[in-house]
């Protein structure tokens, strides 16, 4: 494993946010949704394709928080740019486990 210094790591920019809205992505190669997220009055409200269908529906997404990257480049996915990178895990179905607080945080705030 490679290693990095904390320099490195600290140029990362992992943010807490609110799924605000989920649409589904027909046009992505593999089941995703686009997701509109808030991340505070600092960032705004940023987009995200995550395929993550598996575990998860429009419903139980709204209102969730989660952790994004959110000063990697635009990505353009199909025919939408992806603005910050949420975060998850694969469990071992290889279905993506979303990582978020377990408790409220204000919108915004950053890994520490």
């Amino acid at each position: 494993m490679d290693q990095i210094s904390w320099n490195d790591f600290a140029k990362v920019e992992i943010r807490v946010g609110t799924i605000q809205e989920v649409a589904p992505f027909p046009n992505a190669r593999k089941p995703a949704y686009q997701l509109l997220i808030d991340f505070g009055p600092e960032i705004g409200l940023r987009r995200s394709s995550a395929q993550i269908t598996d575990r998860y529906t429009p419903v139980t997404l709204i209102g969730r928080q989660i952790l994004a990257v959110v000063n990697f480049p635009v990505k353009q996915i199909a025919n939408f740019f992806s603005e910050v990178l949420v975060l998850g895990l694969h469990d071992n179905d290889g279905a993506v486990v979303l990582v978020g607080p377990d408790q409220p945080i204000p919108n915004g705030v950053k890994l520490a």
